[in-house]
């Protein structure tokens, strides 16, 4: 535990900011997962939007300092990666039926 005011100080901020943080991670982890399990259905409406919603998610988290930039072009790439692969699987059973 802390001994003077100044890290008492320290450590209610710091509690403060992990407990901050851990909403924006969580919430961009949240719509993540809920795109990823539109992909695995095949929902290509509810995985676009849910796509949407983690890349703002995740931009906001990045302009906050809570993610790194690099960190979050790289989800947003393989995020973006499946929707673009499901697109074309679903075009290519279309035109294919």
């Amino acid at each position: 535990m802390p001994n003077t005011r100044s890290a008492k100080k320290r450590l209610r901020q710091n509690e403060k900011r992990r407990l901050r943080n851990r909403w924006f991670r969580g919430r961009a982890k949240t719509f993540i997962k809920k795109a990823r399990q539109a992909m695995a259905a095949g929902d290509l409406e509810q995985a676009r939007y849910y796509t949407q919603l983690a890349i703002k998610a995740l931009d906001k988290a990045a302009a906050k300092g809570i993610l790194h930039p690099n960190n979050v072009a790289r989800r947003k790439s393989r995020l973006v990666r499946r929707l673009n692969a499901l697109e074309a699987r679903l075009s290519q059973e279309a035109t294919a039926a």
